[in-house]
C-alpha cells in the first residue's frame, strides 16, 4: 500500500507540473480558466484548474490540483502553482515561480526568482540534508531556463516538436525532449480539431541524487505522449492531452475545457 501511495502521489505531482503550464498565458481576457481531468488506469484521481491574468506584457498564471474522492482514501493531495513574469520575444519568462503541495500531512514548497531567464535565487521547504551523491545545480544550468508552468506553451508559428525545453523547478534542472509522433483528432468543450502529437523524454541534468531510483526510472521511461492544439483565441500551441506511464499504471490527463 505504501508503494501505491508514493507512486500515485508522484504521478499526481508530475501530471500537475506537466499540465498546469497550459494555454493560460495565451488568453486575452483576465481570469481565463482551463480545466483538466487526471485518471489512473481509467479511474479519476484528480482535477486540475488554472487561471491567467494579462496586463500588457506582464502575466500571472495560477493553478490548483485536487485529488478525487477515490484518491482521497489513499493519499489526499492538494497543490497550487504560480508563475509571474513577462512575455519577451514571444516567450514566457518567469520573474517568480512557486509550487506548494500537501500530500497526506506533509507540506512541500519549491520556489525561485529569475531575471531574463536566469535564476537568481531558489528555495526548497522543508530543507534537505544533501547526500554525498547529490548532483548540485551549477550556474550554467540556471541560464535560459523556463519553469514547469510555462514550459509547454509555444507561440504562433512555432512547432512544439521537435524541441528541447530547459526546465528548472526550484530544485532540479532537466530537459524535456519533444519529438514528432503524428496527428490525432481531439474534441472537448471549446475546441474540436487536429492535435499535434509529441513523444517526450525526460533528461535529468542536475539537482538530484545520483542513486535515485525514481530519477533512473523516469530517465529510461518511454511512451510519454503530449498532444498539442492551437488555442482558439490566442493561436498558441498548448497541450490538450497526455499519457504518462508509471509503475502502477498509465496516467492520462485530458482537457475538459480548452478555449471559450
Amino acid at each position: 500500500m505504501k508503494r501505491y501511495r508514493l507512486a500515485t502521489t508522484a504521478a499526481l505531482v508530475s501530471a500537475s507540473l506537466l499540465f498546469l503550464s497550459q494555454p493560460a498565458a495565451v488568453a486575452q481576457s483576465a481570469g481565463d480558466r482551463t480545466d483538466y481531468s487526471v485518471s489512473l488506469l481509467g479511474i479519476p484521481i484528480a482535477s486540475l484548474s488554472f487561471r491567467t491574468k494579462l496586463d500588457g506584457r506582464d502575466y500571472t498564471i495560477s493553478g490548483s490540483l485536487k485529488t478525487s474522492f477515490i484518491a482521497e482514501v489513499i493519499e489526499p493531495t492538494r497543490g497550487t502553482i504560480t508563475s509571474k513574469g513577462r512575455i519577451a520575444g514571444d516567450r514566457f519568462q518567469a520573474n517568480s515561480f512557486e509550487v506548494k503541495y500537501t500530500s497526506g500531512s506533509k507540506a512541500n514548497r519549491a520556489a525561485f526568482t529569475a531575471r531574463n531567464g536566469t535564476v537568481r535565487s531558489a528555495t526548497i521547504e522543508p530543507k534537505k540534508k544533501l547526500p554525498k551523491s547529490w548532483i548540485p545545480v551549477p550556474a550554467s544550468h540556471k541560464r535560459s531556463v523556463v519553469d514547469p508552468l510555462a514550459s509547454l506553451v509555444f507561440p504562433k508559428g512555432e512547432k512544439p516538436c521537435p524541441q528541447t525545453v530547459a526546465v528548472f523547478d526550484g530544485e532540479s534542472r532537466f530537459d524535456l525532449k519533444l519529438s514528432p509522433a503524428g496527428k490525432r483528432p481531439f474534441s472537448t468543450n471549446g475546441f474540436s480539431g487536429e492535435a499535434t502529437v509529441c513523444s517526450v523524454r525526460f533528461v535529468p541534468k542536475s539537482g538530484y541524487r545520483k542513486d535515485n531510483s525514481s530519477i533512473d526510472y523516469v530517465r529510461n521511461l518511454t511512451g510519454i505522449e503530449v498532444w498539442f492544439a492551437r488555442h482558439p483565441e490566442g493561436g498558441y500551441m498548448a497541450p490538450v492531452y497526455a499519457k504518462i506511464p508509471t509503475k502502477v499504471g498509465r496516467v492520462v490527463v485530458s482537457a475538459s475545457r480548452f478555449g471559450s
